[in-house]
């Protein structure tokens, strides 16, 4: 199997034993993200829209670690602790994909790892080689 782990200083960085990207073929699968800056900073507790921002941020250094653009994300899986900050999650992807967006799933969460984030966002990008 042709497995490459992507790596990148402009996203938040792994918090255990995991890569922020695995590309295999074409495939990228990016793990979840949350509203952490680089320096492992939470951009708006309590702030979903900011939240939102930074995970696709961060998503975006991991996507173009690999070689690829916003446009070649395929999949996203959004995981919220609250149901009732849908909408602002989807205004700002909105804002990141504003043609064509990718497939999508949510679910509501009773919580995240990180106890002061309230969304994560998985993603796999479809990337030529």
């Amino acid at each position: 199997m042709d497995k490459q782990v992507i790596v990148t200083d402009k996203a938040a960085p792994a918090v255990g034993p995991y890569s922020l990207g695995i590309k295999t073929g074409n495939l990228l699968f990016i793990s979840g993200s949350v509203g952490w800056d680089k320096d492992e900073k939470n951009v708006g507790v309590g702030d979903v829209k900011a939240q939102t921002r930074q995970a696709f941020e961060n998503i975006r250094s991991v996507v173009e670690a690999a070689g690829g653009t916003m446009e070649n994300i395929v999949k996203v899986t959004v995981y919220l602790t609250d149901a009732d900050d849908y909408p602002a999650m989807n205004e700002v992807r909105a804002e990141v994909f504003p043609k064509d967006p990718p497939t999508s799933t949510a679910f509501v969460v009773k919580r995240l790892i990180p106890p002061d984030c309230c969304v994560e966002i998985e993603a796999v990008a479809a990337i030529q080689e």
